[in-house]
């Protein structure tokens, strides 16, 4: 099969095929080729179907399974000849059985059209690309729990505005991203049911006349059910967008925790060291220990973000049934799979290989007047002061201790009670970051007692 192969798809309503311009511009096999193991799997379902429908004999049925099993070897073995004159992966493949078994090729396409033939295509291979997610997150997710367990009880800066507010621990951090990852595999999990019906059947955008029966493909392919509207099945990429949409933002969490990772390596942190397997050198800095992965990952979101925009602007104008433009569906979405698994696949090793500067973050934790919040709460809960008034007197001993160049335990007992007579030695007792974090026991907090427990509860679920 060559390039030369004659495009018969069209029949006699044009005298002459497309020019060069028109072949290029309408062909798709430079890209949905990748479609070729799907495309196989829902023309054998069909064929098994309409054999056992009576539509198709048995002797040619058993001949195009065989036939599409060739075609299957030709392509996972590089020996398949793509041809841009036949468009798309479904005419390859139905040129290439035709030349294979014969006559009985022709008779694959009873009761289908290129239209559902597509949409079943595209739908099994965004659902192995669902899959393929949801396997990289529970990955990744393994990846921030076996930090957390590791650093339980390691103490670093809290931060909101990139300023430091509270204690925490290290495992807290990390659980908080176990739990971004989560909710992004409930998202593909619930996109993934919701899509899961198969619009092969459906044909063109009416149905057919054969006597068909659409469970029992929907049932071969893994489909919960057949797609209940022909119209909307041949015209449908909602599932696409979906895919998009979790994708976007699973990446958008990887992006900030390549953020942080960017800011925790640096010399100015020191928070984490990076393994050399995610890292690079300076060209002319000797010194330099590039976070390249992690930028890379920081940067790559960008394209899965885009290719959510640029589907729904494809699909966003227009009417019912298909056109055209929808061959425009696939490109975008074959890209932001590949980032997104690539860039999945990167953070957990790098989350992996990572290790964490216990020291550092420690030493950090108990700079910025990070146990203020303790102090408020201790007058609350020792003195009775109402919030606002704690709140007051807490700030004021913060000026105090700014003032003096000194944190908050570092203040005298009578310099604190010139603020408030009240205060008592008890005070000392919140004030280290240690006493801070193993405070927090309110179910979700910071408590090493609280990390343990989602660490276990996470493990549990995760198998």
């Amino acid at each position: 099969m060559t390039d030369k192969t004659s495009n018969q798809m069209w029949g006699g309503r044009f005298a002459a095929g497309p020019d060069a311009i028109m072949e290029a511009i309408n062909a798709s096999i430079g890209f949905d080729q990748r479609m070729a193991a799907q495309d196989i799997a829902g023309s054998r379902a069909h064929a098994d179907m309409l054999a056992a429908t009576g539509v198709l004999s048995d002797s040619d049925a058993a001949a195009i399974r065989e036939g599409l099993l060739t075609v299957l070897s030709e392509i996972e073995t590089g020996q398949f000849v793509f041809s841009t004159a036949l468009e798309d992966i479904h005419m390859n493949v139905e040129a290439r059985l035709k030349e294979i078994i014969g006559e009985p090729a022709g008779r694959l396409h009873t009761a289908r059209s290129r239209n559902d033939q597509v949409a079943t295509d595209f739908r099994l291979w965004v659902r192995d690309q669902m899959d393929a997610a949801m396997a990289g997150i529970a990955a990744l997710q393994r990846g921030f729990l076996a930090q957390a367990e590791a650093g339980a009880d390691w103490v670093m800066p809290g931060f909101t505005h990139l300023q430091t507010a509270q204690p925490v621990t290290w495992g807290h951090h990390m659980m908080a991203y176990v739990e971004m990852l989560g909710r992004d595999h409930s998202r593909f999990a619930d996109a993934r049911a919701r899509m899961n019906e198969s619009p092969l059947g459906s044909a063109a955008l009416a149905g057919t006349g054969f006597p068909i029966d659409r469970e029992m493909t929907a049932k071969a392919l893994g489909f919960d059910r057949p797609t209940a509207n022909s119209l909307d099945a041949v015209s449908d990429r909602d599932f696409a967008l979906e895919y998009l949409s979790c994708a976007s933002i699973c990446a958008m969490h990887l992006s900030r925790f390549a953020e942080e990772l960017v800011i925790w390596s640096s010399a100015q942190f020191r928070f984490v060291k990076m393994s050399d397997k995610w890292s690079t050198g300076s060209s002319i800095m000797p010194q330099k220990r590039n976070p390249d992965a992690a930028e890379l990952i920081r940067a790559k979101i960008g394209r899965i973000f885009g290719a959510n925009v640029a589907l729904m602007m494809v699909m966003k104008g227009l009417p019912l049934a298909y056109s055209k433009d929808m061959q425009e569906d696939k490109e975008q979405v074959f890209d932001a799979a590949d980032n997104l698994m690539l860039a999945l696949a990167a953070m957990t090793g790098m989350v992996g290989d990572m290790t964490a500067n216990r020291a550092a973050m420690q030493a950090a934790a108990g700079a910025g007047f990070s146990t203020a919040t303790d102090l408020a709460d201790w007058l609350v809960r020792a003195l009775g002061l109402p919030f606002r008034e704690a709140h007051h007197v807490t700030g004021t001993l913060v000026g105090m201790a700014e003032a003096r160049g000194c944190d908050l335990p570092d203040l005298a007992l009578e310099d604190m009670q010139s603020v408030h007579a009240g205060i008592t030695a008890d005070v000392f007792g919140v004030l280290g970051v240690e006493n801070s974090v193993a405070s927090r026991m309110s179910y979700g907090g910071t408590a090493p007692a609280q990390v343990r427990a989602q660490v276990a509860r996470w493990k549990d679920r995760l198998g």
